[in-house]
């Protein structure tokens, strides 16, 4: 399946687009899906050496402004593309690879140019440092308004207290953005962001957290103890926080969805590939009615998700609002990669449940894409509200 021909159908890629689409197609194809099962079997952390190899070649650091050294595709279409393409591979590695994105929205949003400068720098170049986005807690997931974490004034800056749970890419990080309340009475206008360094006194870390997928980003819990933060480090004004994070939610969840389509497609594709070889009942089984619309089920769903991607990206791009158009390109797609890795399963039967073939894997990471930057539940919920 072809997604590329679907997208130059409607829409015109520039030269650097086909060029970048090219480059991380080339690079998921021969470094991250030949180590997604070693990373998942080995389940001891992610696979540095491939982000270090991903730098190299301008992958990592794509999305970062010119101006702070990085590749400068400040879009969300061609953040789409390349996501799409690296989750093919795998995708837990294709979203460890993109994962400084998520660090740098928020500091797009609401940073001073200083800030950029001093904060979006070390994340570019052939030895770029990773970084860690600090917002769900214990008690407070899809609900961001409900943090706890607290930023109480103190002489020069703040103080934080409080804990943060399932922190992408905590413990290899080197700087965090912390959502913290400084006004816990106004509830969502009452949170502000805060940059801070790994080391800082006060500020540690749990265990690696055991995943079902996606092993290739490790996730902890996250504790501060009267951890200062100087004030030049606030992200905007005190209650801003909340408003940024919403604005890197409607990015990132438009960008999960291309991640979640791409691991579709791979399900997919290889769910064709092994009905076509597959013989039962003497011809191959994609000649059986039920295999067969099955895996036009998996294409026709793909195919949506992709398109509602990329509108959003389009309309994201253009300054449009987005809210429910980003809910339901995450919806549809991640709901098709659930259903597309399910499928591809159930048309391998015994050896879709062995772990002889990916996609039993990929059917455990494709679950995180339903759960993470808000539920199904709480997608269907923002659609109805914006209807």
């Amino acid at each position: 399946m072809n997604l590329m021909d679907s997208t130059r159908s409607v829409w015109k890629l520039s030269d650097e687009q086909e060029a970048i689409v090219e480059l991380c197609g080339d690079f998921a194809r021969e470094q991250v899906r030949p180590l997604g099962r070693e990373v998942d079997e080995a389940d001891d952390g992610s696979p540095l050496e491939l982000f270090q190899a991903a730098a190299q070649v301008g992958i990592t650091d794509f999305m970062i402004p010119e101006e702070f050294g990085g590749g400068g595709f400040t879009d969300l279409f061609t953040q789409c593309l390349v996501q799409e393409q690296l989750c093919w591979g795998d995708l837990g590695i294709g979203n460890f690879l993109c994962s400084n994105g998520f660090f740098a929205d928020p500091l797009l949003v609401l940073g001073s140019e200083e800030q950029k400068e001093q904060w979006l720098r070390p994340l570019t170049g052939e030895n770029p440092i990773l970084t860690a986005l600090a917002t769900t807690e214990p008690g407070a997931g899809s609900d961001a308004a409900s943090i706890t974490t607290r930023a109480d004034r103190t002489d020069g800056g703040y103080l934080l207290r409080g804990q943060k749970a399932w922190i992408s890419n905590s413990g290899y990080a080197d700087q965090y953005v912390v959502f913290a309340k400084t006004d816990p009475a106004q509830r969502s206008r009452g949170v502000s962001a805060f940059l801070l360094k790994k080391g800082a006194e006060g500020f540690t870390m749990g265990e690696p957290m055991k995943k079902m997928g996606q092993r290739a980003i490790r996730c902890r819990e996250l504790f501060f103890d009267d951890v200062f933060v100087p004030e030049e480090n606030r992200l905007g004004a005190e209650g801003e926080g909340f408003i940024g994070l919403m604005k890197t939610f409607d990015a990132s969840r438009i960008v999960l969805a291309a991640a979640a389509t791409g691991c579709a497609r791979a399900a997919y594709e290889f769910a064709l590939n092994y009905a076509r070889e597959r013989v039962q009942f003497g011809k191959p089984i994609i000649e059986h009615q039920a295999v067969a619309f099955r895996l036009a089920d998996m294409a026709t769903r793909i195919d949506a998700a992709w398109l509602q991607t990329l509108r959003a990206a389009t309309m994201f791009d253009q300054g449009k609002p987005v809210v429910a158009e980003a809910a339901m390109a995450k919806l549809q797609a991640s709901e098709t990669a659930a259903f597309c890795t399910w499928a591809a399963v159930q048309t391998l039967g015994g050896w879709g449940y062995s772990r002889e073939f990916p996609v039993e894997q990929w059917m455990r990471d494709a679950k995180l894409e339903e759960i993470e930057e808000g539920t199904s539940d709480i997608m269907r919920l923002v659609i109805s509200r914006n209807m």
